[in-house]
């Protein structure tokens, strides 16, 4: 029902406008006294096979959602309805900005997948903790952090504190985002010298805290292997505790859609199913350089149950989506974790 007949209908309006129409349905609709009860028993589905720990953290399930879809922490609560274990909210930036001009989302329905160039459109740490004051319990929120887009790169790391500072007691991991291709100049956070300074000095700051929040490291799927190995023992150097790969791509090789179309959209962060082999790959090759050691959030490409359990046979401790919930709709979690239970708990 929702590939034939609602998706259509959704389509039918630009991306970034259905978005917001549906967050505030969401809203609407799981105030209802009752409705969010009765929409979680056919959505979700509970386990003890399904559970992990990780990072020190308990986990009902391996699947959540990535950050981008609740970009300033206003449906958190209402996403745990789907089945979502966790769900990484941001890019969070220390002040408000409203990212690149519109249009900055587009579809590229034959490929299965979205270009964006949002740019961390935020309202500001301090709107987003507000909101995280009434996080339901039990439910594990990510923070995605991130520089605003006139802090030059040389003063980047003050902003990640800032946020890190703000979010500390509200949240509870990390996600440093150096590699989103959408702000200018950010995917230069990669390289080993500023990279050792914003972990060192998060780190640093994590050890002046009354207790622990893990931090991991959100990487572009664009690296080559020798900046990926940087990467790598830069992490386990500073004592991050594990790797979201990947964000969004540049690359436009093997799509489907026309060569005009993908001309005149421009630039912006691939996701969707071109992504998915790229993501796996680097997953496979951050679980064997760590031989395990280094656990990894799987995301990029996940449209269906085997795909996530190719992030998982790959290395991936946790999988995230985002892109695929979009094409595939609500019941995709459930589908997932099913799959899971099968696969690994016969």
């Amino acid at each position: 029902m929702y590939r034939n007949i609602i998706r259509p209908l959704l389509f039918l309006i630009p991306p970034e406008t259905i978005h917001n129409i549906i967050s505030l349905l969401l809203r609407i609709l799981l105030a209802i006294p009752g409705f969010k009860a009765l929409t979680g028993c056919f959505l979700t589905i509970k386990n003890e096979g399904l559970k992990r720990k990780v990072a020190g953290l308990e986990f009902d399930n391996p699947v959540g959602m990535a950050a981008g879809f609740d970009k300033n922490g206003k449906l958190f609560n209402k996403l745990a309805v789907f089945g979502f274990s966790f769900v990484e909210i941001g890019t969070i930036t220390p002040g408000p900005q409203p990212g690149n001009k519109r249009p900055r989302s587009f579809r590229l329905v034959r490929d299965k997948a979205l270009v964006n160039r949002m740019g961390f459109n935020s309202k500001g740490v301090e709107s987003v903790v507000k909101r995280l004051k009434k996080k339901r319990k039990g439910l594990i929120i990510g923070g995605n952090i991130g520089k605003n887009s006139t802090t030059p790169n040389e003063r980047a790391v003050n902003d990640y504190e800032k946020c890190f500072n703000a979010l500390y007691e509200h949240i509870d991991y990390f996600v440093v985002n150096v590699s989103c291709p959408n702000v200018n100049n950010l995917t230069e956070l990669q390289d080993a010298s500023s990279l050792e300074e914003i972990l060192e000095r998060l780190v640093r700051l994590r050890k002046e805290k009354e207790y622990y929040r893990p931090v991991f490291l959100k990487i572009s799927p664009d690296l080559d292997f020798e900046k990926l190995d940087n990467i790598i023992g830069i992490c386990k150097k500073n004592g991050i505790d594990g790797i979201v790969a990947t964000n969004t791509t540049i690359s436009r090789e093997g799509l489907k859609t026309g060569k005009d179309r993908i001309e005149k959209i421009g630039v912006g962060g691939l996701s969707g199913a071109p992504l998915r082999d790229r993501s796996t790959e680097i997953i496979r090759y951050i679980t064997e350089k760590t031989n395990g050691g280094m656990p990894v959030i799987g995301v990029g490409g996940i449209l269906n149950a085997r795909d996530a359990i190719e992030k998982i046979e790959a290395g991936a401790t946790l999988v995230q989506l985002y892109t695929g919930f979009i094409y595939e709709g609500p019941f995709l979690v459930k589908r997932i974790n099913k799959a899971i239970l099968k696969r690994f708990n016969q």
